[in-house]
């Protein structure tokens, strides 16, 4: 119970930490969106750096989900050397790998762009090869940042791996200022500076919480090959993910100029409350399962994982109805300034109305996902991951052709929430019940007293539009209005998740209070 309770308060200062973390990376988009817009040298710097990440990003999910469970059972079996020295033989073998990666990147880096942004011509497409070519570097630090924050996790330190995220983004931040005015290069510099910015800010709590380097080098080692096992079917399962980004962005790219960054303006609105409310659960709930799965303690793992998908609906549900009721007018609050224009406006709205839609999929998915991850089990999420990815191709080709952008984020949208159905049916098939009538009542619950927010607070926002004629003020009085309607409904209906995050609160105070 206790290990329970220290979930909770661990996982609620992690969403405070990621709320300022996301206001922050908020003013990163709001940067980019005033000086650049959503236009041509827009896409070109977000195709740059969405190229190392997909190159290798499903590694590091592959990374994130095998390492911990190893390392945590190297350190039972044979002492806290061992699995240091496992440590050290993944960063050099992964070293390795990026240098591989890199060399292959820099000669391809045309033939990559093309793939990732096929309508990109002329001037535009050079200036994204130079943009990649300069971003490629990163995936060092990438690499390296996945290892040491499953590290730092594993060691029970979840605040700092939250926090890298800050000096990132002030980087950015800057370098986006200094190249509109200088020169456009320093947008690929900045962020490759950025990058390593949050390895310079990790490196003093790794050796705080124990960790020494030293070149270790066993491609044979049987703990790697183990790890590689777990991690395959992830590495699978991440790639097919990636291929959903690829067709996004190579489809947005021929739809319109400035439909890659329309998507992802949007898409980074969608990510707030997933990277506030699941990200932050779901990191503190996986190290947490995983151990209650290796001494099969299953009834423990369906405690956890009922209450962390009753979390994620609390919050995730209202702020799903909230995009899709406000998304018009959070977009232009948030961006319509400087070279962000109607057009603009227009198409990322679109973009983030048909993704508010999947919401509750994106969330859930990762939850359950981490639940099979728990079990030693990649294969199924893998499996649905694959079907799911077959659809969403399939969708975006035919939507695109009605709704343009919007399309688009719509198949994302339809494709996760298909594949969060089909994690609920493999889950059941392989654990028994784990409340699922307890958690769809509650759903119901929450969905109405959302529902009822979102249509008072709409109105309410007309009202205010038409006397005071302040957009912005309407806005913020409206959702603010419709938070206090929420909180009333889900008092009112009993939601149990509110008595859960009530006494996780209470407990944290009396905790403070005895320091």
């Amino acid at each position: 119970m206790k290990v329970r309770v220290n979930m909770k308060k661990t996982a609620i200062i992690l969403m405070l930490i990621s709320i300022f973390s996301k206001i922050f990376g908020f003013a990163r988009d709001i940067s980019l969106s005033f000086f650049y817009g959503a236009s041509n040298i827009s896409d070109v710097y977000l195709i740059s750096i969405t190229i190392p990440s997909v190159i290798f990003g499903f590694i590091g999910a592959g990374i994130t989900t095998g390492y911990i469970p190893m390392y945590s059972k190297i350190s039972q079996i044979s002492g806290e050397e061992k699995s240091n020295d496992f440590t050290n033989n993944l960063t050099n073998i992964l070293l390795i790998l990026c240098t591989l990666m890199m060399g292959l990147g820099l000669i391809f880096t045309s033939q990559i762009v093309k793939i990732f942004a096929s309508g990109f011509e002329g001037e535009t497409l050079q200036l994204a090869i130079t943009f990649t070519r300069i971003s490629l570097s990163g995936i060092y630090v990438t690499g390296l940042i996945y290892i040491f924050n499953g590290f730092l996790q594993v060691k029970g330190n979840y605040i700092v791996p939250a926090l890298v995220t800050f000096p990132m983004n002030f980087l950015i931040i800057v370098s986006i200022f200094f190249s509109s005015k200088l020169n456009l290069l320093i947008l690929a510099v900045g962020s490759v500076l950025a990058l390593f910015s949050q390895l310079l800010f990790l490196i003093p709590f790794l050796y705080k919480n124990g960790y020494k380097y030293r070149f270790t080098l066993q491609l044979k080692d049987e703990h790697i090959k183990k790890m590689a096992f777990i991690a395959i079917p992830v590495i699978i399962g991440s790639s097919v993910n990636q291929i959903n980004v690829l067709v996004d962005r190579t489809l947005a790219s021929q739809i319109s100029t400035g439909g890659i960054s329309a998507l992802n303006y949007a898409n980074r609105l969608n990510n707030f409350v997933f990277g506030i409310v699941v990200l932050s659960i779901s990191s503190v709930m996986f190290p947490m399962i995983a151990k209650m799965a290796a001494e099969n303690n299953i009834k423990g793992l369906k405690n956890s994982l009922a209450e962390a998908i009753g979390g994620v609906n609390l919050l995730v549900i209202p702020a799903t109805i909230g995009a899709l009721f406000f998304a018009e007018p959070i977009v232009n609050l948030l961006f319509g300034r400087g070279a962000f224009d109607e057009n603009a406006i227009s198409m990322t709205s679109s973009a983030l109305f048909f993704y508010s839609f999947g919401m509750i999929g994106f969330g859930l998915r990762e939850i359950l996902s981490r639940a099979f991850y728990s079990l030693q089990d990649t294969k199924t999420p893998m499996i649905n991951a694959s079907i799911a990815m077959i659809l969403n191709i399939v969708l975006n080709i035919v939507l695109s052709q009605f709704l343009g952008i919007g399309g688009l984020a719509l198949a994302t949208s339809v494709s996760a929430i298909f594949c969060t159905l089909l994690l609920f049916i493999s889950l059941r098939k392989r654990i028994g019940s784990f409340g699922m009538g307890k958690i769809s009542k509650s759903f119901l619950k929450i969905l109405f007293s959302s529902l009822v927010m979102g249509c008072i607070s709409r109105i309410f926002y007309l009202y205010l539009l038409d006397n005071i004629s302040n957009e912005s003020l309407s806005l913020i009085i409206a959702i603010g209005t419709g938070l206090i309607i929420y909180a009333l409904g889900i008092i009112i209906l009993k939601v149990d998740e509110i008595d859960v995050l009530v006494k996780a609160i209470k407990n944290k105070k009396n905790a403070s209070l005895d320091n």
